[in-house]
């Protein structure tokens, strides 16, 4: 399958640059390969094993990820690191498999992997040679994404080591894309540039996710450095594409369970990708129940994207707060000294607004208790309490899952004309127009929140903008955040990904009229019934 991009992300890639939203530069559009609608989770070699990569490992970590439950709570990938291949290519310049390590060749490492329900990655480098010395794969793009693509590989991981031959990460980073976009098989691109050239700012359109620093180590302190280097990106993710501080470091080295639950929280919370690289052939009881907790996975996996953030920063006591798709908030009290001390927020701080009472869920303790709006625990020295938090009065800045009395035409109050996709073609702009009962009126919600017409095109906030303005389009439907959409008492239609409202400019009333995002302000030019 070939992957699309909408001609404004094209013709931003083609002229090198990207759009300003809000003030701040922002990639317009996720790379469409139908991968990583959420944050991926799986398994990498190299924290634990580095070069000592073989056969026999990849089968029987596959194995454990069955027999464990990890594959039950979301683990699908078994990644190959550094070091599968002989130090130089055959006659015919493809890279062969070490058969010393893969005697059986890479295809039949896959079949196996996949005979467990499981899917296999591969690794390679944007220069000429890998970290560790073995032939990369710059200039040979084409040519080793075919290669892997008939060895049955579902997955990417692209490093940046070598001689890059004068060109910069997004010139090597495409080229790559566009050699897995030309096999016609699905493999989820992960790129390790380690957070150089911003990737952030282009690597939506060109991966599934983009490492944001430098390697993780397996102690407090590098943790803590990487999670100090995620202040600010969140709105550089959502759906289809993530930022990545790298592997998981649970149950490796001298790291503790204490800090291991901290690890895996903060990362839940942060959408990246959950690559666990321990020993899971040895794994202690405590390390598998911190890597399958399916609470605290299920706030990584939430169909809404939407990336956490810091909300307060008390010296070594902070709170991060992550809005979920069904109105709640998941929220991690974070200890980053040695001591046990009290980190505490608020319901209001959280953005659910004030009055009545709050459901609080302990996602490590698997228990519920009722708040009457302080949300506090004691936490030991470098570890984090997670939770969810629901209820209270109306919320700020909501993001439930949207609901929708009915499916059919949507009517603006002020002109009494109907929401009209105009045509089906993408990029169409939205408008009002005469009811008419017509197919282009006939919007169907989805349990995403997708406004639907034609079967299979959405309304859709242009490039993924949140600026007043911003045109409603129609586009053929993506589950990006820009795509969905809540009806509010008020009779207002907030776009989610935008907060803003669907909004008729001036107050017009005429037959088409195109429609924009707006702050929303009660208007009746912001209002809609349905017919």
């Amino acid at each position: 399958m070939r992957k699309i991009f909408k001609w404004t992300m094209a013709a931003a890639l083609a002229a090198g640059s990207l759009t300003a939203v809000g003030g701040a530069t922002s990639p317009v559009a996720a790379l469409d390969n139908g991968l990583a609608r959420t944050p991926q989770m799986g398994w990498n070699d190299w924290n634990s094993f580095g070069c000592n990569v073989n056969d026999g490992l990849v089968r029987q970590t596959a194995d454990i990820m069955v027999s464990s439950g990890m594959k039950d709570a979301g683990y699908t990938y078994v990644n190959i690191d550094d070091c599968w291949s002989t130090k130089s290519r055959n006659a015919a310049g493809d890279l062969v498999p070490d058969p010393q390590k893969f005697p059986n060749g890479i295809k039949a490492v896959a079949d196996y992997v996949h005979s467990k329900g499981l899917k296999l990655g591969i690794y390679s480098s944007a220069g000429t040679t890998t970290c560790a010395g073995y032939p990369a794969s710059l200039n040979y793009e084409r040519r080793d994404a075919a290669l892997w693509a008939s060895w049955g590989i579902d997955y990417l991981k692209y490093d940046n080591c070598g001689d890059h031959q004068g060109k910069n990460g997004q010139q090597r980073y495409t080229a790559m894309r566009d050699a897995l976009a030309a096999t016609g098989r699905q493999i989820l691109y992960s790129l390790c540039n380690w957070g150089q050239e911003s990737v952030w700012t282009w690597g939506m359109a060109t991966g599934n996710s983009w490492r944001t620093t430098g390697d993780i180590q397996a102690n407090w302190g590098s943790i803590t450095s990487l999670l100090d280097q995620q202040v600010g990106l969140e709105n550089y993710s959502g759906p289809g594409g993530w930022n990545d501080p790298d592997m998981l470091e649970v149950g490796v080295g001298s790291l503790n369970g204490t800090e291991g639950r901290a690890h895996f929280s903060l990362w839940a919370l942060l959408n990246a990708p959950l690559i666990a690289g321990n020993d899971l052939r040895t794994m202690s009881a405590d390390t598998r129940t911190i890597l399958t907790n399916t609470e605290v996975i299920a706030v990584n996996q939430d169909w809404g994207g939407k990336q956490g953030h810091k909300i307060s920063d008390n010296g070594n006591l902070e709170v991060w707060r992550k809005p979920m798709s069904n109105g709640s908030v998941a929220v991690v009290l974070l200890n980053r000294g040695t001591s046990t001390a009290t980190v505490s927020t608020t319901a209001t701080a959280l953005g659910l607004g004030s009055g009545g009472s709050y459901s609080v869920r302990d996602l490590w303790a698997h228990s519920t208790a009722a708040s009457s709006g302080t949300i506090s625990a004691s936490v030991p020295g470098h570890g984090a309490a997670m939770y969810i938090v629901s209820g209270g009065g109306p919320a700020p800045s909501p993001s439930p899952t949207p609901t929708l009395p009915g499916n059919g035409a949507i009517k603006a109050v002020a002109s009494g004309r109907c929401l009209d996709a105009g045509s089906s073609a993408n990029g169409t702009q939205a408008q009002i127009w005469d009811c008419n009962g017509g197919t282009g009126q006939q919007w169907t919600q989805t349990a995403s929140g997708e406004l639907r017409v034609y079967g299979n095109k959405c309304l859709d906030v242009n490039n993924r903008g949140t600026a007043d303005g911003t045109n409603v389009i129609i586009w053929d439907c993506n589950g990006q955040n820009n795509q969905q959409w809540r009806f509010n008492a008020d009779g207002s239609i907030t776009a989610v990904g935008a907060n803003k409202c669907l909004d008729v400019p001036n107050n017009a009333t005429a037959n088409g009229t195109k429609l924009v995002i707006w702050s929303c302000n009660g208007g009746t030019n912001q209002r809609w019934t349905r017919t």
